[in-house]
């Protein structure tokens, strides 16, 4: 939903949660936005590469509990959220 302006995305992503409650089903979401994994994957799959193979791997695997869609606020999202910002290399912004 990258392309999207974030009115739209916001109904996209709405939609996505209602066609999997309607039909469950395994669905496979692409995205770089840590915001948009947290609050509609169960299981955020996070590549990257090594040096001794070609291509991505898997780097790590999390699991995102509680019910979609989540909000940021919540304890857990937020540690979670800074689970991967950190795995991608992204300086967190905690307080010293």
């Amino acid at each position: 939903f990258g392309a999207l302006d974030a009115l739209t995305r916001l109904t996209m992503q709405d939609l996505l949660i209602d066609i999997h409650r309607a039909e469950p089903a395994t669905i496979v979401l692409v995205t770089h936005d840590v915001e948009e994994a947290l609050a509609l994957a169960d299981r955020v799959v996070l590549l990257g590469t090594r040096f001794d193979r070609p291509g991505a791997t898997i780097a790590r695997i999390i699991d995102v509990p509680g019910i979609r869609p989540r909000g940021g606020a919540s304890p857990v999202t937020a540690r979670l959220r800074g689970e991967l910002l950190d795995a991608l290399g992204v300086p967190s912004h905690h307080d010293s």
